[in-house]
């Protein structure tokens, strides 16, 4: 019979190697949702807009709603990677994929993600964030009874190939793509556009059941970021006033961010 002491070390170890497997995801774990958080931090995203974003999904995982909507799955727990981009080729991962099955593994993925370094840098390709984050779903070895990508940003593809080809290649692969347009600025930048909620819903988004939650007032973004997670892990409906659902028919110009980069400055 083993002694109380050495049962101790046994159970202090196993439940190390646990952890290890949720921070760092073996291959084939069965998860109900493998998530992506792909954030945007070009330029055009004021400091106090990445602290608040950060925050927000800090927040998010911290909260007992997320915790209960893990628990409600067939399964019990999912799988997300967070990570920032900016141009065609700037991509980075601030917490890799981490299972998230306990309400500790939520809180211990919020305190990872809150000690990681904020990003700024140059351009806003979100079809390069959608190409990072179909790698990252392919690359991970997780059987996921869904796949979704989280794109977060509050400017138009500007930089490498068109959004909607990235949209319709990961869509093809079975993944759903959700948004959240941020919305807190007066678009009266030279490469800023109206309605990017608009451009979101028609030229970003799609899947079975994709919708986004604009955010137009820093009071509602921890909030929103919260129910949008919610929402995604549930895969329920969140209340109708915070959502718009993809649209099939549509006479948004999905080329709008590379057109106004490319304009001659006004004069």
């Amino acid at each position: 019979m083993l002694s109380i002491p050495r049962l101790m070390t046994i159970l202090m170890l196993a439940g190390g190697t646990l952890l290890l497997n949720r921070e760092a995801t073996p291959a084939e774990t069965r998860v109900d949702l493998a998530l992506v958080l792909a954030v945007d931090v070009s330029f055009s995203m004021e400091p106090d807009e990445q602290e608040l974003q950060r925050h927000g999904f800090v927040e998010a995982f911290q909260s007992p709603e997320v915790h209960q909507a893990i628990r409600r799955g067939v399964l019990g727990r999912i799988a997300v990677v967070y990570v920032e981009w900016s141009g065609a080729f700037d991509q980075a991962i601030i917490v890799p994929w981490t299972v998230i099955e306990l309400p500790a593994d939520g809180l211990a993925f919020a305190e990872r993600l809150l000690r990681g370094p904020l990003h700024s840098m140059n351009y806003t390709s979100i079809s390069g964030g959608i190409d990072f984050g179909v790698r990252q779903l392919r690359q991970s070895g997780l059987q996921a009874d869904r796949q979704v990508i989280d794109v977060s940003g509050d400017g138009a593809n500007d930089s490498g190939r068109t959004v909607t080809l990235a949209r319709d290649e990961a869509l093809a692969r079975g993944i759903t793509i959700n948004g959240l347009p941020i919305m807190l600025k007066w678009p009266d930048g030279p490469w800023d556009i109206e309605d990017l909620d608009l451009y979101f819903r028609d030229c970003v988004i799609g899947g079975p059941g994709a919708f986004l939650v604009p955010v137009r007032e820093k009071a509602h973004f921890i909030g929103a970021i919260k129910a949008k997670l919610v929402r995604e892990i549930t895969d329920q409906s969140p209340p109708r006033s915070l959502v718009q659902h993809a649209q099939t028919d549509t006479s948004t110009n999905c080329l709008a961010g590379e057109l106004r980069r490319h304009q001659p400055p006004a004069r």
